[in-house]
């Protein structure tokens, strides 16, 4: 039988403990891929400590949604895929499917695409969970057009700094409410930096728009980003949201005859169902990249499989400066 090097955790919060197991067999409409890198999102935090009753994953388990690495194997059915192929996608860490955290995974080849040649393996395996979850937002739930004004909660995060550069790319005129230490790195891309310290949700209407509100709001971030949303959409605007979990007045959202969107990326992983479109989006986004219109953000530090207790560490600690990425 053949064995990987895989990072388990045995209890919620417990510390990775790195085995030898048996390698997964492909199964029909499946891809066996070797992953070389694993990139980590914020949601992997609350799934080790047991905290997302919409993400559960039995344990033991191997975590992590996002990866990039290489074909290794086609099983029966598939299409469009072949061994040397280098890939990448958002393919298991919830619902019991195999994370990314291993060296090798057996994925529905459905939810991957061919990664980015211009992208090296680490950045590419930064893009799927953040990049689908951008693009459902903005190009399906939103539209987002030429002369918007266009808003992003969480704007120098990991969905925010994607959906920034996609509402640029498209003409829109982007402002990003984060840190102050983010504002440098906001303008890069793009937006104009709100730091939300200096200034209230009623501030920057008022600068940014003349108190008319933005034609498109985008929280990442929930809670009271999503209540600052509703208030900041403009009449007959629109909202959308990543996190929309919780109790939320919808006055300020009604009153303006504004709509609202919820984006659960999730979904196909937890249901099975449409996990073409995720495909289908990552070819997208990797036709964007290729032409310079997008590029993932990673923290400069790098981590093995051996070490990735410490990149969880560094992602728990908020200092990450960009997505964290573990080299398998």
């Amino acid at each position: 039988m053949s064995t990987m090097k895989a990072a388990l955790i045995e209890a919620q919060n417990s510390e990775f403990k790195i085995a030898d197991i048996a390698r997964p067999l492909t199964q029909a409409g499946q891809i066996l891929v070797r992953i070389k890198a694993a990139a980590l999102n914020p949601l992997d935090l609350k799934i080790r400590a047991g905290e997302a009753a919409h993400a559960r994953h039995p344990l033991p388990a191997i975590l992590g949604i996002d990866m990039a690495g290489i074909v290794e194997a086609v099983g029966p059915g598939v299409e469009g895929f072949r061994t040397g192929d280098e890939v990448y996608g958002m393919t298991g860490g919830v619902g019991g499917l195999q994370g990314s955290l291993a060296e090798f995974a057996a994925v529905d080849a459905d939810l991957v695409a061919l990664k980015p040649r211009n992208l090296s393996m680490r950045e590419a395996a930064a893009l799927p969970l953040i990049a689908i979850t951008a693009w459902e937002g903005l190009a399906e739930r939103t539209r987002v057009k030429a002369g918007q004004k266009v808003l992003v909660i969480g704007g120098g995060g990991g969905v925010g700094h994607i959906a920034v550069q996609m509402a640029a790319v498209a003409g829109a005129q982007v402002f990003a409410v984060d840190g102050g230490s983010k504002a440098e790195y906001i303008r890069s891309i793009g937006a104009t930096p709100i730091d939300y310290a200096k200034e209230t949700t009623e501030d920057y209407i008022a600068r940014y728009t003349d108190g008319k509100g933005f034609d498109i709001v985008y929280d990442t971030i929930g809670g009271k980003g999503l209540d600052a949303a509703f208030q900041a959409v403009a009449k007959f605007g629109h909202v959308v949201t990543s996190l929309g979990w919780g109790t939320h007045s919808l006055a300020p959202l009604s009153f303006k005859g504004a709509t609202y969107s919820g984006v659960f990326t999730l979904a196909p992983l937890l249901t099975g169902e449409d996990r073409a479109h995720h495909g289908e989006i990552l070819k997208q986004i990797a036709s964007r990249v290729e032409a310079g219109s997008l590029m993932p953000n990673l923290d400069r530090r790098q981590f093995s499989l051996g070490d990735v207790g410490e990149a969880y560490r560094l992602l728990e600690s908020r200092q990450a400066e960009g997505k964290v990425v573990v080299d398998i």
